[in-house]
């Protein structure tokens, strides 16, 4: 997240194969992958793509900024960026 903010697309590219290596390694070691810590609306939808990962932890940002929009709409703007990069599944 961090190099994504400062420009740094090649960091920014690695780390995020980086995480999704990570993240598929654990789920095949039958471990539950969480995400978090620096995790915005810019960079939500690409960390939410990541099929393993089953949990985000955003709320100290989403806390942050419902003091500026509500706490509503920050979390429906959230939702929306999860739910873009990673629709649910239909129903079997």
């Amino acid at each position: 997240c961090d190099a994504f903010r400062e420009g740094d697309d090649n960091a920014a590219t690695e780390e995020l194969a980086a995480l999704r290596a990570g993240a598929a390694r654990a789920a095949a070691l039958g471990l539950e992958v969480h995400a978090g810590h620096g995790i915005d609306y810019d960079t939500v939808g690409a960390i939410s793509a990541i099929p393993e990962v089953v949990e985000l932890n955003i709320g100290h940002f989403l806390i942050g900024e419902a003091v500026f929009v509500g706490l509503s709409p920050a979390i429906a703007r959230m939702r929306e960026l999860m739910d873009t990069a990673r629709p649910a599944e239909p129903m079997a």
